[in-house]
């Protein structure tokens, strides 16, 4: 091997040991949060400082259309400058022979961030917390479903077969056998995850038919966005090698519970490395409730983030396991903003709207963003909410094109997260938005067709 291998992380260090590393794919996320990129041939890898993309990547939507979000010099897709970040350099252990993959930065030619690269946007938000002295801390869980094949888009999802030879079963909320069930769809999960150095805090088998959940422990928000980012694709392939698919959809089975991402939020002072949302005595600061008042006063308009597709919006239904407002409570899973049990050092703050399908570096931004400004502006939390929160009203946007015009108002959170970024935000979602509506469903037809 190459010099340039004594310099990866350790783990893909180890997966290389005695072994002729071939190649290495330079990826990047897009807005939907699709691994974008180049595979080239190891030798060709450590003779380049950067490569090439165009920035066109993060103009195109979800089906492949294009949003008209070029700007005043048209749709010239001018190369962007892609360097490596090699602390990202992970093994891909599915594939046929040795890879590794390394996430990008994206820059322009005078060297300036992409400000709609959704990386950049998360580092932006997190350059803020650190100009204050902060250092944010989020530890997200991901709820996805194993699936049969489904390779007819006009038939509803199924649960897949488990090993027992029946499809999965609902409602069996963390039962190890319902967990047994996909055990070697999960074994392989773990030994993708153990050779790209990722740690895995636990899989519980979640309320849905085939739905899992996995926690991962808490940390820097760009490391563990990176691992989201990485564990959607490592998760697809261990589901691909066992004749089912891995979806990440918000809701992708009616009658089911939809998938959710909730990010675990905590505020590191730099100065004295205290957690700001716990005070001297033990007590809960000023801090903590500002930050929650950031989450109910900012996360409305930050729907399209959290929830950037029309399906996403499937999901918040009333006693279904999502969220239909921002109340928040002690230890009270019914609500938006939750406060989970924890020992004084540990006191942390769970946003429990976002969906799974949200681009990991976006939602976390935007989580993280509300909360900033809550901190700086001192928007205090409103009154804690006791009982079921299903019996309030919503308060946050129901649809797409509804959460967008929100967004499009939101001047405070655009400063943010970056006028640009926001801008071409709202012009990709709105092209999706619009090819949506072009579309006649099933249920129009069964029941509009004649009837109407």
């Amino acid at each position: 091997m190459s010099d340039w291998t004594d310099t990866l992380p350790d783990p893909a260090r180890a997966y290389l040991e005695g072994r002729r590393l071939d190649e290495v794919e330079c990826i990047i996320a897009d807005l939907p949060g699709i691994a974008r990129g180049k595979a080239v041939p190891a030798s060709k890898f450590a003779r380049q400082q950067n490569f090439h993309l165009p920035n066109s990547i993060f103009f195109q939507t979800i089906t492949g259309d294009w949003g008209e979000a070029a700007g005043k010099d048209g749709f010239t897709e001018p190369d962007m400058i892609l360097r490596p970040d090699m602390t990202t350099a992970t093994a891909a252990p599915w594939t046929g022979d040795w890879t590794v993959q390394v996430i990008h930065d994206a820059f322009d030619r005078k060297g300036q961030a992409i400000p709609y690269a959704p990386r950049n946007v998360l580092k932006r938000v997190c350059q803020l917390y650190a100009d204050k002295g902060w250092k944010p801390v989020v530890a997200p869980e991901m709820e996805f479903y194993l699936v049969a094949r489904n390779i007819d888009p006009a038939k509803p999802i199924e649960p897949m077969m488990g090993r027992s030879g029946r499809p999965a079963a609902a409602r069996q909320a963390y039962s190890m056998t319902a967990v047994d069930e996909f055990g070697p769809v999960i074994d392989d999960i773990y030994d993708f995850a153990e050779a790209q150095g990722f740690e895995i805090d636990g899989i519980t088998q979640e309320g849905g038919a085939g739905q899992l959940e996995i926690n991962l422990r808490h940390g820097n928000p760009v490391k563990l966005a990176d691992e989201v980012f990485y564990f959607k694709r490592l998760i697809r392939e261990a589901a691909l090698r066992h004749d089912c698919f891995a979806t990440f959809m918000a809701k992708p089975i009616g009658d089911e519970p939809g998938s959710a991402m909730h990010i675990h939020h905590s505020v590191i002072d730099l100065a004295t490395g205290k957690n700001l949302f716990t005070g001297p005595q033990g007590g809960e600061t000023d801090a903590f409730f500002t930050f929650i008042g950031g989450l109910q006063q900012h996360l409305p308009a930050a729907m399209p983030l959290l929830a950037p597709y029309v399906n996403s919006y499937r999901r918040y239904v009333k006693d279904h396991a999502a969220p239909i407002n921002l109340e928040w409570g002690r230890d009270n899973r019914t609500t938006g903003i939750r406060v989970p049990i924890s020992d004084t050092e540990a006191r942390r703050v769970e946003n429990r709207v976002a969906g799974m399908d949200c681009n990991p570096y976006l939602g976390i931004a935007a989580s993280l963003a509300a909360g900033y400004l809550g901190l700086v502006n001192e928007e205090r939390a409103g009154k804690q909410f006791r009982g079921d929160a299903y019996e309030g009203e919503g308060d946050f946007p129901r649809t797409l094109g509804e959460a967008l015009d929100v967004f499009d108002q939101a001047t405070a959170l655009t400063e943010i997260l970056g006028p640009e970024f926001c801008r071409v935000y709202s012009i990709v979602k709105r092209t999706e938005y619009e090819e949506f509506l072009g579309v006649i469903s099933p249920w129009e037809r069964e029941h509009l067709l004649l009837n109407v």
